[in-house]
């Protein structure tokens, strides 16, 4: 919280509203009781005011409880566990207001359901546990389920977008010249920007860029190729313009002080890829792709190249303008990673607009199908090779399909790992119609699941492990039907 005079103020609210309802009073009946205004009593449990001395014996005769139980810091067992979150940077960590939730609406939930709400968040502790969900995992989830709130479209990063622009004399496109974004920053925002061989300090070998803030100095990687420096570049300026201070210093991530830090750096990484990829034009040359009558992956590339030299701002691109300007709700992004030398693959990012889509991260070290096409690509990429391909991945247990487009490359950035890039849009009667080539010749159907841990599909030639998390809900069922049974025969 802001203050020890916050952290005193919220604690004697709580535990005024506890004695009161310890006595099964209302508001207005400890108002009767004291002759102190109902209002003036809502804002002392809301942690807003503090009453003064003869105030709290008014309150303490009344609720024949001892002074000292109204003002010690000291919580009893049933609000325990809130003391390290009422004292920690908790509510400015987590951006609750993002929500709809305020300080006042969680100390409410918390003061009117103490013990269940305790044992919701020692659940919610354990399980972070068990599953490793440490500060960063937990903060990226927060960001992603704000991004799925607003449909990851930001309309007013991209009217600031659109004035910087027109303010700089910039066309909107991948023809943006890293020269000329590098020369903003030193003539508007007073950079100095240097390219550094980054190997000659060992770990630091993958780091793309680094900000030193008291210089006001970017340093690039040496290494980075062309779109990546421009990148890098146009996200330094959306730092700038959408004035964000608590920001990152290092791309990729090494470390984070607060939620803010990572959401700022969303909003300048939404600026970057809304400056090098037209809204507009993205919109036109997606719906016309659409119209073709046969899926052909060339075609998919030419789309790509059209915008960009990187498949992943393409694909990231496309979720910001699908949902808001096309109208195509229910749809999935995810980045999903292989080591070499390794079998195993991890879901890197993921994004899911309207609802959680079926295929979704598991961290619970369970095998992703290797019927999803964005694996299949990964198993069939070669060196230095950009893999393209679709097909209708097929839920027989939801009983539902998408459209999943995939692209595979290798990470220049990496000991040698590809990553793949897709896009799943949800088939109803909606997207049908919108996409010609649905029924291309091309494009295979294939039945897929999850996991193979919980996959049904008999017979799986890929799979790497027995569906053992499935049994077991087919074992729970057989059971409930058991008792069932036994119940309709004997009543």
């Amino acid at each position: 919280m802001n203050s020890d005079s916050d952290f005193i103020k919220t604690v004697f609210g709580l535990k005024l509203k506890q004695q009161r309802q310890k006595k099964n009073w209302s508001l207005q009946d400890l108002a009767v009781k004291t002759g102190l205004s109902k209002s003036y009593l809502n804002e002392i449990e809301n942690g807003k005011k503090y009453p003064k001395h003869d105030k709290i014996i008014q309150l303490s005769e009344s609720l024949n409880c001892t002074f000292d139980d109204l003002v010690s810091t000291k919580l009893d067992k049933s609000l325990a566990p809130f003391n390290e979150i009422l004292q920690s940077d908790f509510f400015k960590e987590v951006p609750l207001e993002l929500f709809g939730i305020n300080k006042n609406n969680l100390i409410s939930i918390i003061s009117d359901a103490p013990k269940k709400v305790t044992a919701f968040i020692n659940a919610l502790i354990e399980i972070s546990q068990n599953y490793n969900l440490g500060k960063e995992r937990f903060y990226f989830a927060v960001l992603r389920s704000f991004q799925e709130l607003y449909d990851n479209y930001f309309p007013e990063i991209e009217e600031k977008v659109v004035h910087f622009a027109e303010e700089n004399l910039l066309e909107i496109s991948k023809n943006i010249k890293a020269e000329v974004l590098e020369n903003i920053l030193v003539e508007k925002f007073n950079y100095t920007i240097q390219s550094n061989n980054f190997e000659t300090y060992g770990a630091l070998d993958n780091l793309r860029s680094l900000f030193i803030p008291e210089k006001k100095l970017l340093l690039l990687n040496d290494k980075l190729e062309k779109d990546q420096k421009t990148f890098i570049l146009a996200k330094e300026i959306g730092f700038n313009v959408l004035e964000l201070k608590n920001r990152p210093n290092t791309y990729s991530w090494l470390d984070f002080g607060s939620f803010e830090e990572i959401l700022n750096n969303f909003y300048a990484s939404y600026f970057a890829g809304a400056l090098l990829i037209s809204k507009e034009q993205i919109i036109e040359n997606t719906s016309n792709f659409f119209l073709q009558n046969t899926w052909e992956p060339k075609s998919f590339e030419n789309l790509i190249e059209n915008f960009t030299h990187s498949p992943e701002t393409f694909y990231y691109r496309l979720t910001n303008v699908l949902s808001s300007e096309l109208g195509i709700k229910d749809l999935f992004y995810l980045c999903l990673v292989k080591k070499k030398n390794s079998d195993k693959i991890q879901i890197l990012k993921e994004l899911h607009l309207n609802h959680q889509q079926a295929p979704h991260a598991n961290a619970t070290n369970e095998h992703y199908c290797r019927r999803w096409i964005a694996v299949k690509n990964l198993a069939h990429l070669k060196e230095n090779e950009t893999l393209t391909d679709a097909q209708i991945s097929h839920y027989k247990d939801q009983g539902i399909s998408y459209l999943v487009i995939s692209t595979s490359q290798k990470n220049p950035f990496s000991d040698g790992s590809n990553r793949s890039y897709c896009l799943g849009i949800l088939l109803n009667s909606h997207t049908i119609k919108k996409i010609n080539f649905i029924k291309s010749s091309t494009l295979k159907t294939i039945n897929v699941g999850v996991t193979c841990e919980s996959c049904s599909v008999a017979d799986c030639e890929v799979r790497q492990a027995p569906p053992i998390r499935l049994e077991k809900e087919y074992f729970n069922l057989s059971m409930k039907n058991a008792v069932d049974k036994i119940r309709k025969e004997l009543l």
